[in-house]
């Protein structure tokens, strides 16, 4: 194995020289601390390679961190096959990023043991650690990358290339003033355009774009909707934040024009100031996202009350009320209060719902099954769980090399791939990291 990077280069350094101007060769840069760009630097490190490693933030991992600030979902627990169909469009290409050794559900959760973080399976399918915390693995890691050889250096921003820079050409801004550095090799895991604030802010675009690399645009993935029309002032002040528990969303706009399937899925989801997020959403969010895009507005579907069917809640709507209110009929026949209930009052005034009630129960019924919502907008990209597009696939070779500039590899969620929620980001965020370490180990490796 070559010497290790945090090794002192043979010789003196000038004074005022930078350290890693002379460092040993062949030696790879990585920018970008995240699980992509961990997973490269443990790969490389594994294959005998200098790895540093450089962040604009003062620590590593801070979105990985986030992720797992309620509870780590590291991966799930489903087979192969409907595993690798969540990524959608880009299944066949991640699918071969997962079927990379290391790269799939089991591979990650070995991993993980080896760290000594043991994992379960949540009643979901969903993987967590047993502590449900992102620190203690994202600690074990760091330590042992760092007993391998791994250099990292904190507050370091890559500014792109001047005109007539090598590809692997290394621009820094730092606290100190601008570095310039030549590795042999160079891995970019700059994440996508989500949560900016940690450090993800999609700067890279222009500067990869003027290399003739191929991009999609960065768009909001796994992200809540303003409607069409805003909710009333009194019903923003009364109910947002809450949740809407125990509904099943529907959304079937995209069908004629993509020829999927209706998404129909049971879940929960939250009321905000301008529209809906939520895990149930978010689920739907990449066909929502995409129809607004074609069509100016999507409509779901939400059955507020999916335990029961449009004949029996007719039944039980149409039932005497006697002397009581309408919101007491609804919350004492079929269960419908609070938020809920508050949806009816946002198109019908309290008569209008009256009549409705006394001369069409069987009509109430049915719109409650599907309740409608014109989304507009999703919402702004920075508040996204995760964004997609990025590096399109064709500006790739299999190993996640630049076709365009040789040397350079790009991982994780700067490529242009989605995921919904699962454990499905991560997933496929390490095995990218590791699929672009490997090749670059190659690449370096004398014959290779």
């Amino acid at each position: 194995m070559p010497p290790s990077p945090s090794a002192p280069p043979a010789g003196p350094t000038p004074a005022g020289a930078d350290p890693l101007a002379t460092l040993a060769r062949p030696w790879v840069a990585i920018v970008g601390g995240g699980p992509a760009g961990l997973a490269a630097a443990e790969e490389l490190l594994a294959a005998g390679q200098r790895v540093v490693l450089f962040d604009a933030m003062p620590s590593l991992g801070r979105k990985f961190l986030l992720a797992g600030k309620g509870g780590l979902n590291l991966t799930h627990s489903e087979p192969a096959a409907p595993f690798t169909a969540r990524y959608a469009e880009a299944a066949d290409w991640v699918g071969q990023w997962l079927a990379a050794p290391g790269g799939d559900a089991a591979a990650l959760r070995d991993w993980a043991q080896g760290l000594g973080i043991d994992t379960f399976v949540g009643s979901s399918g969903r993987v967590f650690p047993q502590e449900m915390k992102a620190a203690p693995l994202l600690r074990g890691w760091l330590h042992r990358l760092r007993a391998a050889g791994l250099v990292v250096q904190v507050r370091q921003r890559w500014s792109g290339w001047l005109p007539g820079d090598a590809p692997t050409t290394l621009r820094l801004d730092t606290p100190a003033g601008p570095r310039v550095l030549q590795p042999d090799a160079l891995v970019l895991a700059l994440g996508g355009g989500s949560w900016p604030q940690l450090g993800s802010d999609g700067a890279w675009q222009p500067w990869l774009a003027a290399r003739g690399v191929a991009l999609a645009p960065l768009r909001a993935a796994n992200c809540g909707f303003d409607l069409a029309t805003p909710w009333s002032a009194h019903f923003v002040e009364r109910h947002a934040g809450a949740p809407l528990k125990s509904v099943r969303l529907r959304f079937d706009q995209d069908a004629a024009a993509t020829g999927a399937p209706a998404f129909d899925r049971a879940g929960e989801c939250v009321v905000t100031a301008s529209g809906i997020e939520g895990s149930l959403v978010y689920a739907a969010s990449a066909r929502v996202r995409e129809a607004i895009a074609r069509d100016g507005q999507a409509t779901i579907h939400l059955d507020l009350l999916p335990g029961r069917d449009a004949a029996r809640l007719a039944t039980e709507l149409g039932r005497g009320r006697g002397s009581r209110s309408v919101s007491s009929h609804l919350k004492a026949q079929i269960g419908l209060d609070g938020v809920k209930a508050a949806l009816l009052r946002e198109r019908w005034s309290a008569e209008e719902l009256t009549q409705r009630l006394a001369r069409d129960p069987a009509g109430l019924a049915a719109e409650l099954k599907a309740w409608p919502l014109v989304l507009g907008a999703p919402r702004p990209m920075a508040e996204a769980i995760s964004s997609a597009g990025g590096v399109r696939r064709e500006a790739l070779d299999a190993t996640l090399q630049l076709t365009a500039l040789p040397g350079v590899a790009c991982c994780g969620e700067m490529l242009d791939w989605e995921a919904p929620t699962g454990g499905y980001l991560l997933t496929a965020a390490f095995a990218s990291g590791r699929v672009a370490g490997r090749g670059l180990a190659q690449r370096l490796t004398p014959g290779g």
